[in-house]
C-alpha cells in the first residue's frame, strides 16, 4: 500500500498555489474594507465594502490594475441602479426585471467589460437590502471603501510571481513529451501492432489538452511579472518562458505526426516489423536523444540561474548533436533499404523530416536568435506604446541606474 502524502507536506506544498494564495489575500482585504466601513459608514453592517474588495483584488498586480476600474465601474453602476429603484419602486417581481434588464443595458456604457453581470448583480444585492434613499448612499461610500482598499492591498502587499508554478508545468509537459518519445523509440524494436501504434498516436493527441494547461499556467505567470515592482528583467523572463512552450507546442505537434506516421506503417506492414533490426535500433537512437533533448530544454528555458542554465544548455547540445548523428546514420539505412525494397519510401522520407523539424526546433544557435528578435519587437512596441518612459529609462540607464544584464540575474520564484 502507497504511503499516504503527510498533511503538513501538503500544506506547504499547497500553500503558494494561485488559488490558496488568492483566498487568503481576497479574505484579508474583504475583512480591511469590512473593518474600514464600519468606521466611516453609518450601515450597522457594511458587507458592500468586503463584497468590492473581493471583486477587486486579484492574483496578480497586473490583472488587478487591468480589471479593477472595470470591476468597480461595474459595481458603483450596479449600486447607483439600485439607489434609483430603491427611491422609486421599492423591490417587487417586475422591478426585479426592470433592474436586471437596465444593468445589462447600462454596464456596456460605463465600460464594464466581461463583469457587465456583476453591475446587475450588484443592484441586486443592494435592492434586496435597501429600503430608505439615505441609507443606499452608504453603499456607494461603502464600495468605494472596498475598491480603494481593494487597490491598496495589492499595491503595498505586491501578489506573488507566478513563473515557478509555470516552470514546473512546462517541465511536466516537458517529461511527459520525453516519455512518450522514448516509449515510441522503444516499440520499433520488433513487431509493432497496429493498436499499440495507435494508442501512442492517441497519447500525442492528449498533449493538446496538457499545453492548454500549461499556456494558462503561463499567462498568469506573465501577468505576474508585469508592473511588480519585486521583479527586474520581467520582460527577458516573459519572453524566454513564451518562445520556450512555442517551441515544445510544435514539437508536440511534429510528435503527433510522428505517432500518425507510424500507425499508417503500422496498417501497411501488419504482419512484419516496421523495420530491418539495424534500423529500428538506429531509429531507438534517435528517439532516446530526442526524448533527453526535449527535457533539457525545458529545464534550460525555466532556470534563470546562470551556473544551471549553463549545464542544461550543454546537456542540450550534446543531446542534438548526439541526435543528429544517429539521424544520419538512420537515414543512411533506410535509403539502403528503401533502394532494396521501396514500399511506403514516401513515410519513411515523412519520419526522418520530423526528426529533422525536431532537431531543428530545439537547435540552441536559433532559439537565440528567435529570443533575440523577440525582445527587440516587444521592446519597440513598449517604446511606441509608452514613449516618455522610454526617455526617463534611456537616462537613467546613462546615469547608471539601469537594468541588471540579463545574465547572472536571480532566479524568480
Amino acid at each position: 500500500m502507497p504511503d499516504l502524502p503527510d498533511p503538513l507536506t501538503t500544506l506547504v506544498r499547497r500553500h503558494r498555489e494561485p488559488a490558496v494564495v488568492q483566498a487568503v489575500r481576497s479574505t484579508l482585504a474583504a475583512v480591511i474594507s469590512y473593518v474600514v466601513a464600519l468606521q466611516l459608514s453609518s450601515e450597522q453592517a457594511p458587507l458592500t465594502a468586503p463584497l468590492t474588495a473581493i471583486l477587486v483584488v486579484q492574483v496578480t498586480l497586473y490583472s488587478t490594475l487591468t480589471t479593477g476600474i472595470r470591476r468597480v465601474n461595474s459595481v458603483v453602476a450596479g449600486v447607483l441602479i439600485a439607489i434609483g429603484f430603491s427611491v422609486v419602486v421599492g423591490l417587487t417581481w417586475w422591478s426585479l426585471g426592470l433592474i436586471i434588464l437596465a444593468s445589462l443595458i447600462i454596464g456596456r456604457f460605463v465600460r464594464a467589460g466581461e463583469f457587465v453581470p456583476e453591475v446587475a448583480i450588484s443592484a441586486m444585492l443592494v435592492l434586496g437590502v435597501t429600503r430608505v434613499g439615505y441609507t443606499a448612499w452608504d453603499r456607494v461610500l461603502e464600495t468605494l471603501i472596498g475598491a480603494v482598499v481593494g487597490l491598496l492591498f495589492d499595491v503595498l502587499f505586491v501578489p506573488p510571481v507566478w513563473v515557478q508554478p509555470a516552470s514546473e508545468a512546462i517541465e511536466h509537459l516537458s517529461r511527459r513529451m520525453g516519455r512518450l518519445l522514448q516509449r515510441v523509440g522503444e516499440e520499433l524494436v520488433g513487431h509493432t501492432p497496429v493498436a499499440e501504434a495507435a494508442a501512442r498516436l492517441h497519447e500525442a493527441r492528449r498533449l493538446d489538452q496538457e499545453i492548454v494547461q500549461v499556456d494558462a499556467s503561463l499567462r498568469q505567470a506573465e501577468d505576474s511579472l508585469r508592473l511588480n515592482p519585486r521583479v527586474r528583467e520581467g520582460l527577458l523572463h516573459r519572453v524566454v518562458l513564451r518562445t520556450g512552450l512555442d517551441a515544445l507546442e510544435i514539437t508536440a505537434v511534429v510528435l503527433r505526426v510522428i505517432c500518425r506516421t507510424l500507425t499508417d506503417l503500422a496498417k501497411e506492414r501488419t504482419g512484419e516489423t516496421l523495420f530491418a533490426p539495424d534500423v529500428a535500433e538506429a531509429l531507438r537512437e534517435v528517439f532516446i536523444h530526442l526524448a533527453r533533448a526535449v527535457e533539457s530544454f525545458a529545464v534550460l528555458i525555466t532556470t534563470q540561474v546562470s551556473a544551471n542554465a549553463e549545464e542544461a544548455e550543454s546537456r542540450l547540445v550534446a543531446e542534438l548533436a548526439a541526435g543528429r548523428t544517429s539521424r544520419d546514420r538512420a537515414a543512411e539505412l533506410l535509403l539502403q533499404g528503401v533502394r532494396r525494397h521501396p514500399r511506403q519510401w514516401q513515410l519513411h522520407g515523412a519520419l526522418l523530416a520530423e526528426m529533422d523539424r525536431i532537431l531543428d526546433e530545439l537547435d540552441v544557435e536559433k532559439r537565440t536568435e528567435r529570443l533575440a528578435e523577440e525582445l527587440d519587437r516587444a521592446a519597440r512596441e513598449q517604446r511606441d506604446r509608452h514613449p516618455t518612459l522610454h526617455r526617463v529609462q534611456r537616462r537613467l540607464r546613462s546615469t547608471g541606474y539601469g537594468w541588471r544584464s540579463a545574465t547572472g540575474g536571480e532566479r524568480v520564484e
